[in-house]
């Protein structure tokens, strides 16, 4: 297995991935909260973490990735309250769209996707220790952390204790010995239709505590990776490592790696902007291939701008890769293959770095094309499956249709008489039958638009 390294928020560096039990890796991602369709910046660390999991398989580690689904929360309710539907009957709805959506990706689904409805024995036991320790307190039938009880907060987003806001704006100001204070457990109040019963009194949990219990849950704690937008490194994350911190004495995650932000319009992709491209949509649009080659043009971290020309930018290397494809030959990889594909695998094990990934896909792509006799395309394959487009290289199973096929015939004439306007209408015929018509040295090849 070749060293990896992946870019630590905590840290602030990349940190060497060192798994608790040799050759195998556990990723909590956190998932959406479903109270409506998930858009295209939302399926971002979907993406990402998927990939990562493909690569890490290849390097030889047993990885188990777990995808959380916030079914619980009181962005649900408010969604759910003007539709007149119970909040529960809404989250399920948008979870079966949240997987119709991502399966559209064809990237496989992670291997475990728990919905916190599903974790409160887990959650309530974790509340329980963080009481015991005092390191939370309750307070009519509300549970608050105490922010101050953790010496280490503010250490992952690099914030000072005193400069941090919650985002819970006045709710249970009166019930807190500190502003700083947050919930792990909330009463349930009127209009609020799912909750629980605790020792505490009936209500439900706060969003942080979820994801600490359902990751504990599945891969304990001390795991390898914790994944998520960079809009959760504060509070979400914060909380969640602080949290299982105090109640466990230990830390949640060894690597705490977050990923940048969709920009559509020169902003952050977000419902309360209103800057949102619907998964779905992009993907009739544009096409599954698209969209993963999309994503996969911009390195993790950092923004990602969605516009026109960076789509149609990506559906051009679809097609550069596929007409590669249609070159290939049966025999082994070329002897230039081999440096092409070190440094394809050597770029994702440096911070997951899938544009110059990309960048030695395609330097293999120009190669191939120069050569006089088709190559062997094992390495480019090799390296495409882990990005998740392997399939670009399969055969079209349909050639193009009979009448298609008169066209490019007829075409050819046109261009032996050197009428060069009936070779540019049957082109543009052929064009809007769904095929594009290349010259080549043999005559003409017909591609699938």
């Amino acid at each position: 297995m070749r060293p990896i390294r992946l870019h630590d928020t905590h840290s602030g560096a990349l940190a060497p991935l060192t798994p608790r039990e040799p050759g195998r890796v556990g990723i909590y991602a956190c998932g959406p909260t479903v109270y409506n369709r998930i858009h295209i910046g939302n399926a971002r660390p979907f993406v990402v973490y998927s990939l990562l999991k493909r690569f890490l398989e290849h390097e030889g580690y047993a990885v188990t990735l777990v995808a959380n689904v916030t079914d619980v929360n009181d962005k649900i309710y408010d969604a759910a309250r003007p539709l007149g539907v119970p909040s529960q009957q809404l989250a399920d709805e948008m979870t079966a769209h949240y997987f119709a959506d991502t399966d559209g990706l064809g990237l496989g689904r992670p291997d475990h996707e728990p919905l916190a409805s599903e974790y409160v024995d887990g959650i309530v036991d974790l509340i329980g220790a963080l009481l015991e320790r005092d390191a939370a307190y309750a307070v009519e039938g509300d549970v608050y952390f105490r922010v101050r009880a953790d010496s280490a907060y503010g250490t992952l987003s690099h914030r000072q204790i005193e400069d941090m806001d919650q985002g819970e704006g006045g709710e249970g100001l009166s019930r807190k010995e500190d502003p700083l204070d947050f919930a792990l457990w909330k009463a349930q109040k009127e209009g609020e239709d799912t909750a629980w019963d605790t020792p505490w009194g009936r209500g439900r949990p706060g969003w942080h505590i979820e994801c600490s219990a359902m990751a504990e849950g599945l891969l304990g704690v001390g795991f390898e990776i914790h994944g998520g937008g960079n809009d959760l490194t504060f509070p979400h994350h914060e909380n969640e490592a602080a949290q299982t911190r105090c109640g466990r004495g230990a830390e949640l995650a060894q690597i705490w790696m977050h990923n940048g932000m969709l920009q559509l319009g020169g902003e952050k992709m977000a419902k309360s902007v209103g800057n949102i491209a619907l998964l779905p949509e992009i993907l009739e649009a544009h096409g599954r291939d698209a969209t993963v080659m999309f994503f996969c043009g911009g390195h993790y971290r950092g923004p990602l701008q969605l516009d026109d020309t960076t789509l149609a930018d990506a559906a051009a290397r679809v097609r550069r890769v596929r007409e590669a494809g249609r070159r290939l030959g049966d025999g082994p990889s070329p002897e230039w293959s081999a440096p092409l594909k070190e440094t394809f695998f050597a770029a994702l094990a440096e911070d997951f770095n899938t544009p110059r990934a990309l960048a030695a896909v395609f330097d293999w792509v120009r190669t191939a094309n120069s050569s006089e006799t088709a190559v062997g395309g094992a390495d480019l394959r090799e390296m495409l499956d882990v990005l998740g487009l392997a399939n670009l290289l399969d055969a079209e199973v349909d050639g193009p249709p009979a009448e298609v096929v008169a066209l490019a015939e007829e075409r050819v004439a046109a261009r032996a008489a050197k009428d060069f306007a009936e070779s540019d209408r049957l082109r543009d015929a052929i064009a809007a039958l769904g095929w594009v018509v290349r010259d080549v040295a043999a005559g003409y090849e017909l591609i699938r638009a």
